[in-house]
């Protein structure tokens, strides 16, 4: 093994918790601007016609997106998007990491395995707020790729990139219908992230042990 994968929402943060901090903070800010509320059936909106496209093919997906929100115009789709969806999540997700992340991502960089990630989502400022860095940062939506998971060719792009073959990669995931068959698309090994409760959580502690046969330390 090379190299290892990650995706990013749910695989290396708990998006429950996450989900519980911003659904206060949306009930704080449209609760005092009640003539904007439309902006939270925006963003369902958004997120339900994304879900509609998965394995969807460009060109140019990353403003694509946005029209697909019929009744509302592309640029004010785009401005609650990144508002709701890109920035303000980013102040919470330091404490919504999921237990041995950081020490797994230290452990591989200890043992000189590169670390990449692809995500359906721009990745970097969220990477950025839980304290990580990779090698290389890929999501669907750039133009190299234009590919919704579960499309393979985000992973074998990232593999392209960094000299080695899918199959001296490890991909690692929290949804077997889009990480894990993109993997198998792309003939790359590849984990799920077990559903625990976020204090139960052991998954990284556990794979560093599989991987490494030894645990990694809080």
């Amino acid at each position: 093994m090379k190299v290892v994968l990650f995706d990013v929402d749910g695989t290396l943060y708990e998006q429950a918790r996450l989900r519980r901090k911003m659904l206060i903070a949306l009930l704080r800010f449209y609760t005092l601007r009640p003539w904007r509320w439309q902006e939270v059936l925006i963003l369902s909106r958004f997120r339900a016609e994304r879900e509609k496209r998965t394995g969807a093919a460009g060109p140019d997906l990353e403003n694509a997106q946005y029209t697909w929100c019929t009744g509302y115009s592309p640029a004010h789709v785009r401005a609650v998007v990144e508002q709701w969806i890109f920035t303000r999540p980013n102040q919470y997700l330091a404490d919504c990491v999921y237990p041995g992340v950081r020490e797994f991502f230290a452990t591989l960089r200890q043992q000189g395995i590169k670390i990449g990630i692809y995500s359906d989502y721009k990745a970097h400022d969220k990477l950025a707020a839980m304290g990580l860095t990779a090698d290389i940062i890929v999501s669907s939506t750039d133009p190299e790729i234009d590919r919704f998971k579960p499309d393979p060719k985000g992973l074998l792009y990232i593999a392209d990139q960094l000299g080695v073959a899918p199959a001296d990669c490890l991909f690692v995931g929290d949804r077997p219908e889009l990480d894990g068959e993109c993997a198998r698309q792309a003939h790359m090994p590849y984990r799920i992230v077990d559903k625990q409760p976020f204090n139960d959580f052991d998954f990284y502690h556990t794979l560093a042990d599989q991987l490494f046969a030894q645990p990694i330390k809080n």
